[in-house]
Order: C-alpha cells, then sequence, then structure tokens
C-alpha cells in the first residue's frame, strides 16, 4: 500500500463524493466503493464479439465479416486503438454494435482502484492519517 498516496487522497476530496469521512472505516469504505467510470486498457476478443448485435452481423459483406472476425481473434485488443477503428469502419460509426462497444469499453471501479492503491483496509487508513505526524 503506498500510504504517501493515500494520506494525500485522504486530504483531498473524493472526486464523486465530496470530503472523506473522518471516521476510518467509513473512509475506507468511500474509498472502496465502485463508483467511478474509466476506460478499459485492454478488452478481449470474446467481450467484444459479445457486443456484436446479430441483425448487423448477417447484414455485412463476407470481407466485412472476415475483417471483423480477424480483429475479434487477435486476442487482447485496444478498444481505443486500430482496432477500435477498424470495427467502425466495418459497422459504421452509427450502429448499435459500436454504441454496445462504447460502453463496453468503459469499467466501473473504485477511487482506490482508480488512483491504484487497490483494496484499502481501515488500518490502512489510520497509517495513513498518522503517517509522518
Amino acid at each position: 500500500m503506498d500510504i504517501t498516496a493515500l494520506k494525500a487522497e485522504l486530504a483531498s476530496v473524493h472526486p464523486g463524493t465530496g470530503a472523506y469521512s473522518t471516521d476510518d472505516a467509513t473512509a475506507a469504505a468511500q474509498l472502496n466503493a465502485v463508483n467511478r467510470t474509466r476506460p478499459k486498457s485492454t478488452m478481449t476478443g470474446s467481450e467484444v464479439l459479445n457486443q456484436v448485435v446479430l441483425s448487423e452481423w448477417v447484414n455485412l459483406s463476407d470481407a466485412e465479416k472476415a475483417l471483423a472476425w480477424d480483429v475479434v481473434h487477435l486476442g487482447e485488443l485496444n478498444p481505443f486503438g486500430m482496432e477500435a477503428h477498424l470495427l467502425i469502419t466495418v459497422f459504421g460509426a452509427g450502429s448499435e454494435t459500436i454504441a454496445a462497444l462504447a460502453a463496453a469499453r468503459q469499467e466501473t471501479v473504485s477511487r482506490a482502484a482508480e488512483i491504484g492503491l487497490g483494496r484499502v483496509r481501515v488500518g490502512h487508513v489510520q497509517e495513513a492519517r498518522n503517517y509522518g505526524e
């Protein structure tokens, strides 16, 4: 646990819920509450494939299907990289599939996870608040 970073966070304001509680257990709960949204850095081919709208898939040409299939089978995909641009080209920017993929490339996390702290325990909060005193 990065106690220095946790101390700084506790001294600031949670961007979604405001000031952290002076009660250590409540502050830990505020940090661990899953209430923040961030872009995913990667998605699996399966995650992408599960967002494809079947009615749009059946209307693709064989060449478009082959391209989409090749993208999905790359393994780990960058949901904001060239893979995304290729799928937009295949399905069209206004398609239901692309709208579903745009939503799926976001994830909901805790504030602690968002800033790289992992799970914060009451003892971590107590240690951070007493650090340097």
